[in-house]
């Protein structure tokens, strides 16, 4: 298992075990992490699972998939340079540890 680390926009830790090959939205919904939505279920149509991947992170998740930058656009909160749709983070092993922070909103 791979632990995933979610950090709200008020400093509040949840620390979750993961499956790898799943994502962080879907891991997030499953243990009831506050500031993921996932409208979409996945499919890259909203941006209702937006986070921030940590700095000491951003180079090992990789790039924006194709077309994450465009739903990014309509995030509710700031769009940073680490900013994700969480739908598309696949969880590996190399990932273990990985801090993702979650915006103020979703909405």
């Amino acid at each position: 298992m791979t632990k995933i680390v979610f950090m709200s926009h008020d400093g509040a830790t949840t620390e979750v075990e993961a499956i790898d090959g799943d994502n962080i939205m879907r891991v997030a919904l499953a243990n009831d992490v506050d500031g993921i939505i996932g409208e979409c279920g996945g499919s890259m149509m909203c941006a209702t699972c937006h986070c921030y991947v940590d700095d000491a992170w951003a180079q090992r998740v990789g790039p924006r998939a194709d077309g994450e930058e465009d739903m990014l656009e309509s995030a509710a909160c700031e769009v940073r340079p680490t900013s994700r749709l969480s739908c598309q983070i696949r969880i590996a092993a190399e990932l273990d540890g990985l801090v993702i922070h979650l915006p103020e909103s979703q909405t």
